[in-house]
């Protein structure tokens, strides 16, 4: 088959900028192993404009001129954008297959006559949501279950086939690749001394709900509380660090805070890591920190510590309360820093390494071969569906509320994962229990609360209305 897959992010032939164009080149290598010819088109940008290989079957053109840097790539002048429908458009007269990774091409009527499948990579930026309300396609896969309900809850409330179109990939692994490896070529890039100091891992891209502040305010305890004194936190510089004087700013003002709290010495910043040497980087780690905000689709980063031997500590953020059960690996509430770093110290003590049962768990659900299996069946089968029908269903007194997906009770009140913050409310705790399969507006009545009340919680993001 000729197959056309579409990515908004820059591509390189080695360098991977995150877990969505890492997956992206998984899955076009294979559907190229499988025979298959496949054109991937992506963003063009003054470091990416030659058109590369990632296998004789596999040609990615760097030819789409949205707006550079990151974020608001259509931030970019109406010519351009046409010019983007024009080159899609016409790749895609000849095209068997339509593969729209992550879901920001966001012209529905240019695939209505090519078979199409649909991912969507995170549950945050505008392109990614928008591309969930548009959705025309054929397939939409989410990577967790927690990203199915979440798109199911608000953009699939008004479309009565949405939820038949959708399925759950979660994302692989290759264990094969990411395991325990001894430092070699990543001492060149990060001049450490491995087995010397504790070493913690921050590797994240540059965005405050990445958890940098978090990481090093565990930091901070470890060094000045715990007594790790000759302590190194090791932390990615992003590749648009020179495109970008917001972003130089942001490292300014890391640095800036870093030193206030007397860590200068505690902090490596280093060189963007080339996913070659990435089983080497988190080989390196004593544990890996992921204590920001961000809502994560299924935040890759997390588990590929755990393959290397290293040990994670997420926050119970969106997918992360799904993807591994809690005894299998440490999990702290958003902004519980002192737990965090007493858990960090424990791992640190121990020189504790992932167990046998987090990694056979690991490898049991979430195996890159699987993964590349199931794209491939869900690209190659997918067949028109016809467009998606809109209905919309109003709000009444037949209206049963639930809490959503994005929601959880915690010993703190009942966590947003968009808020980022804890609703300490006992008369919707009280709700809530009396009615844990959801409410009407009269089942909150018996509780002394009227529709107002109801209303400013659905408003607010605590609740929706049951599918």
């Amino acid at each position: 088959m000729k197959i056309v897959a579409f990515c908004i992010n820059p591509l390189f032939p080695d360098l991977v900028m995150g877990g969505a164009t890492k997956h992206i080149q998984s899955i076009a290598r294979h559907l190229g192993e499988l025979g298959h010819d496949v054109t991937v088109l992506s963003t063009r940008r003054a470091d990416t404009t030659e058109p590369f290989r990632w296998h004789e079957n596999v040609q990615v053109l760097p030819i789409l001129r949205f707006h550079q840097p990151f974020p608001q790539p259509y931030a970019a002048p109406a010519y351009d954008l046409a010019a983007i429908l024009q080159d899609v458009g016409e790749y895609l007269e000849g095209a068997d297959r339509f593969y729209m990774h992550d879901g920001e091409f966001l012209f529905p009527f240019a695939y209505q006559n090519v078979p199409t499948v649909v991912s969507l990579r995170d549950n945050v930026y505008p392109e990614t949501l928008q591309g969930g309300f548009l959705f025309q396609g054929d397939k939409l896969v989410l990577i967790s279950e927690y990203a199915r309900q979440y798109f199911l809850q608000t953009a699939g409330r008004f479309f009565p086939d949405y939820a038949d179109r959708t399925v759950v990939i979660h994302n692989g692994v290759d264990w094969e690749h990411f395991k325990p490896t001894a430092p070699g070529k990543i001492l060149d890039l990060i001049p450490i001394q491995p087995g010397a100091y504790p070493v913690v891992l921050h590797p994240h891209r540059p965005e405050e709900t990445k958890g940098i502040r978090e990481t090093i305010a565990v930091v901070d305890l470890l060094v000045h509380q715990y007594g790790f004194s000759d302590l190194k936190a090791l932390v990615p510089k992003w590749l648009d660090v020179t495109f970008s004087p917001g972003l130089r700013a942001f490292y300014d003002d890391l640095q800036s805070e870093i030193s206030r709290r007397g860590l200068t010495e505690n902090f490596v910043f280093h060189g963007w890591v080339p996913q070659s040497l990435m089983p080497e980087y988190f080989s390196l780690g004593s544990v890996t920190l992921a204590l920001g905000s961000f809502v994560e689709s299924f935040g890759n980063s997390v588990y590929e510590s755990l393959g290397c031997g290293t040990p994670s500590i997420p926050v119970r953020i969106s997918s992360h309360r799904e993807i591994l059960p809690e005894n299998l690996i440490d999990k702290v509430d958003f902004g519980d820093i002192e737990t965090a770093a007493r858990l960090a110290a424990g791992i640190i003590n121990e020189k504790r390494r992932t167990s046998p049962e987090t990694m056979a768990y690991l490898r049991e659900h979430y195996s890159v071969d699987q993964q590349r299996a199931a794209y491939a069946d869900v690209i190659l089968k997918a067949r028109r569906s016809g467009e998606l029908r809109y209905k919309l269903s109003p709000i009444g007194d037949q209206t049963r509320f639930i809490l959503p997906i994005w929601c959880y009770p915690s010993t703190r009140g009942i966590y947003h994962d968009f808020r980022s913050d804890y609703l300490q409310s006992e008369s919707f705790n009280a709700l809530l229990t009396a009615f844990p399969q959801g409410f009407t507006y009269a089942d909150a009545q018996t509780q002394g609360l009227g529709r107002d009340a109801v209303l400013n919680w659905y408003r607010e993001g605590y609740l929706v209305p049951q599918p």
